[in-house]
């Protein structure tokens, strides 16, 4: 049976929820209205803000204002398992298959689920002879401005490798979590989240606004801009691999990137977006765009 066989492939969560907080067979648990599941872009809470290895959540952040506009917010009915920090499925942190067994300890996933919305895939590795990822390439790519953050950063090993960033990978990389929800929430609509825009589409520069006084200019940041386009494009064509809705956040966010006047994603406290955000990730109002966005697509 294919709930088995999913069940099966979570058995590598033992250290962080056990197989056996899946759902059983003959006793299935109702499940919850909204539940998500992502990294820091959904989050929103740097975990260097924490002592412990606790997943936390902004309150600001779009899972909680979507929480808001669906009336679940604080009750058992939303469930937010997403962690800053975690993966698709590579690295030794939070994977994909981690968080999802989290939810399913929480007894998530039932008939009456009804919106599983998933934002994940920003912070993996995407060559097997390569260990970078886009955070551990700020400093030997991104800010490296003697050798830049071209094109050919990649094959050097100084930038992930966005070359093996496509729809049938990433489809592929989230298949078996995909399945399991599908079997144990049959009715819910399961949402492929976008990102938001943080360059525009093939720039060759990238930046970041500081203090409210100028900015920090790569460029040569190529490799950053291809990166990105190819992990939308990746998302967008998994999510009809696989029949999932896929939320595009991306042109809703369009023009209010790391550079912009008005930016909707935070820079090193840049008054323009929120003073003490999360760098690189979104303000608060980046969140209430993400949140009305994927709202009006579950109204649709």
């Amino acid at each position: 049976m294919a709930g088995a066989v999913v069940a099966a492939a979570l058995t590598v969560t033992t250290l962080y929820a056990p197989a056996a907080a899946a759902p059983v067979e003959n006793n299935r648990p109702e499940g919850k209205s909204l539940v998500v599941l992502g990294d820091s872009f959904t989050a929103n809470y740097p975990k260097f803000f924490s002592a412990t290895k606790e997943c936390l959540h902004a309150p600001t952040s779009w899972p909680t204002r979507l929480s808001e506009r669906m009336g679940v917010a604080g009750t058992p009915d939303f469930v937010d398992v997403s962690c800053s920090g975690s993966t698709i499925s590579t690295g030794d942190g939070w994977w994909l298959v981690h968080e999802v067994a989290e939810a399913a300890k929480q007894q998530a996933f039932g008939p009456e689920t009804e919106v599983i919305a998933i934002q994940t895939g920003m912070n993996d590795v995407w060559a097997r002879n390569s260990t970078a990822t886009m955070i551990t390439s700020l400093q030997p790519c991104v800010f490296n401005l003697v050798d830049g953050c071209g094109l050919e950063a990649a094959e050097q090993g100084r930038f992930t490798d966005y070359r093996n960033v496509t729809g049938k990978v990433y489809a592929n990389r989230i298949r078996e979590a995909v399945t399991y929800m599908r079997y144990y929430a049959p009715n819910a609509r399961i949402m492929l989240v976008g990102y938001p825009e943080l360059f525009p589409p093939a720039q060759e520069h990238v930046c970041v606004n500081v203090l409210g006084a100028g900015q920090v200019v790569q460029p040569r940041g190529r490799a950053v801009t291809e990166y990105l386009d190819r992990l939308d494009i990746a998302q967008r064509d998994a999510a009809e691999l696989l029949k999932l809705e896929f939320v595009d956040i991306r042109s809703v966010t369009a023009g209010h990137g790391l550079c912009a006047a008005d930016p909707w994603l935070n820079g090193f406290f840049d008054p323009a977006a929120d003073v003490a955000g999360m760098p690189f990730h979104p303000s608060t109002r980046g969140d209430e765009v993400t949140a009305e966005t994927v709202y009006e697509r579950i109204r649709r």
